[in-house]
C-alpha cells in the first residue's frame, strides 16, 4: 500500500535530500540516496526478476539502461507485464519541460529508452511537451515557451520515434476538450492541503503553479487522446526520471476514483553532473553538461577539464591503488553510453586496478560521447518544421500497435 503522499514529500525534505520536479539536491552537495527515495516515496526497486521477464516477453536484450540500473524503481511494472501477456494493449506516456533552447545528455536519457520500449513492445506513445509549466516556473513568455517547445520536439524527433505510432502535444496547443474535462475531475478531486503537501507550495507561489498537477497528470487517461484511444481503458505506462515521481503518486491515487487504471511507472536515477556525483545535470551551468548541440572540441574540453575523477593524484599512486569507480564520473558516464558490457568490465577492471590512468579512460569516454552526439546532431537537422507539424498533428493512428 503506498504510503500517505503528504507525509513522504515532508520527510524527504525534512532530511538530508530534496528530491521534487523542481528541486533535486543532497545535504552538503552530498550524493543522492535513492534507496531512502524508494522508501519515502513508496515505490519498489526494479529486480532481475522483471528485467528478464520484460526480455521474455520482447524476446530483445534489455535496454544498457534496465541492466545497468539506470532505470531503477517502478511503480505496478508487473501489472502492465500481466496485461501484455494477456493481450491487453498499453501505451506509453513521458515529457520535456522546454526550457532551454538545447538538450543535454541527461535529457535524452528518458527519450532514448523510451524508444527501445515502443520498439519493444510495439506500443503507441503520447509525448506532452509542458511549455504552460516552463512558461509560470521560469518566468519565460508564452511566445518563448512555445518556441522552445518546438525546438526541443526536434531534439525528440531525432531520437528516432516511429511517427505511426508517437504523437507529441504541447499543452497550449492541445489543452481542452476531453483532456480539459479529465483535469477537472483530477482537480476536484486533490484537495489544497494535499497538493501543498506533495508539492511544498507556500503562499508566495501563485495560483498558475497550485492548478498544474492535474495538466502532467491526465496524459495517464487514454480519454485525454479520444481521436487515438477512443473509449478503450486501456493501461498506461510512464517512463521518467524519479523527480516526476510526486506528480504520478497525485495521479495514482486519484485515478480509480474517476475510473481508471492506475499509471505504472518505471523511474531513472539522475545524470551525474561533470563536478561529480550531486544530483542532476544543470542548465544554468553550461559546464557542468554535456550538451548536444557542443562540438566535437568543446566535449573534449569539458571531460578533461571538468569531469571529476576518481583517479589517484599521482601516477606511482594511481598505479599503486587504482581508481575509486565509485566517484569517477567518466567510468560513469561509460555505464551509460558505452554499450559493450565486456568491455566496460574491462575498462573497470584496468582503471580500477591502476593498470590504465585517468588520460586513457578520458579519451575513451571522449570518443563514445563525441559518436553519440555527432549522430544525433546528424539526426537533428533532417528534422523539417514540417515533420515537428506531422509528429504534432491531430490524427488517429491507425498502424500504432501493428
Amino acid at each position: 500500500m503506498e504510503k500517505p503522499d503528504d507525509d513522504k514529500s515532508k520527510a524527504v525534505q525534512e532530511e538530508e535530500q530534496v528530491v521534487n520536479p523542481w528541486e533535486v539536491s543532497a545535504k552538503d552537495g552530498g550524493k543522492i540516496d535513492y534507496d531512502k527515495l524508494i522508501d519515502k516515496f513508496g515505490c519498489q526497486r526494479l529486480d532481475k526478476s522483471l528485467i528478464d521477464r520484460v526480455e521474455r516477453l520482447t524476446t530483445k536484450e534489455p535496454h544498457v539502461f534496465l541492466r545497468r540500473g539506470v532505470f531503477f524503481a517502478h511503480r505496478d511494472l508487473n501489472d502492465i507485464l500481466d496485461a501484455y501477456e494477456r493481450g491487453e494493449k498499453f501505451y506509453l506516456y513521458t515529457g520535456r519541460g522546454p526550457s532551454s533552447e538545447a538538450l543535454h545528455l541527461g535529457h535524452l536519457i528518458p527519450f532514448m529508452f523510451t524508444k527501445y520500449l515502443q520498439d519493444a513492445f510495439k506500443v503507441p506513445l503520447v509525448i506532452q511537451l509542458t511549455d504552460d509549466e516552463k512558461c509560470m516556473w521560469k518566468n519565460l513568455s508564452v511566445e518563448e515557451s512555445q518556441r522552445l517547445a518546438r525546438e526541443n520536439a526536434k531534439d525528440i524527433i531525432a531520437c528516432g520515434f516511429d511517427i505511426s505510432k508517437t504523437f507529441i502535444f504541447s499543452d497550449f496547443d492541445y489543452v481542452g476538450g476531453a483532456f480539459y474535462k479529465n483535469m477537472v475531475k483530477v482537480a476536484k478531486s486533490v484537495t489544497y492541503n494535499k497538493v501543498v503537501g506533495i508539492f511544498g507550495f507556500t503562499g508566495e507561489d501563485h495560483i498558475g503553479k497550485v492548478s498544474f498537477p492535474p495538466v502532467q497528470a491526465v496524459p495517464s487517461f487514454p480519454s485525454s487522446f479520444p481521436h487515438l484511444f477512443g473509449n478503450d481503458n486501456i493501461r498506461c505506462l510512464i517512463p521518467c526520471a524519479i523527480d516526476q515521481d510526486p506528480y504520478f503518486r497525485m495521479t495514482r491515487d486519484v485515478a480509480p476514483r474517476i475510473g481508471y487504471h492506475k499509471p505504472a511507472l518505471i523511474e531513472s536515477s539522475f545524470f551525474p553532473a561533470l563536478q561529480g556525483e550531486n544530483g542532476k545535470m544543470s542548465a544554468s551551468d553550461p559546464n557542468s553538461a554535456i550538451y548536444v548541440t557542443d562540438s566535437a572540441k568543446e566535449i573534449k574540453n569539458k571531460i578533461n577539464r571538468y569531469a571529476f575523477s576518481g583517479g589517484q593524484d599521482s601516477i606511482e599512486l594511481h598505479r599503486k591503488k587504482g581508481a575509486n569507480l565509485e566517484v569517477d564520473i567518466p567510468f560513469k558516464y561509460l555505464g551509460f553510453f558505452l554499450d559493450d558490457d565486456k568491455e566496460l568490465k574491462r575498462i573497470g577492471e584496468e582503471y580500477g586496478s591502476g593498470h590504465m590512468l585517468t588520460g586513457e579512460i578520458k579519451k575513451i569516454l571522449i570518443e563514445v560521447l563525441t559518436d553519440l552526439v555527432e549522430r544525433h546532431r546528424r539526426a537533428r537537422a533532417a528534422v523539417t518544421d514540417e515533420m515537428v507539424d506531422a509528429f504534432m498533428a491531430v490524427r488517429p493512428l491507425p498502424n500504432m500497435f501493428n
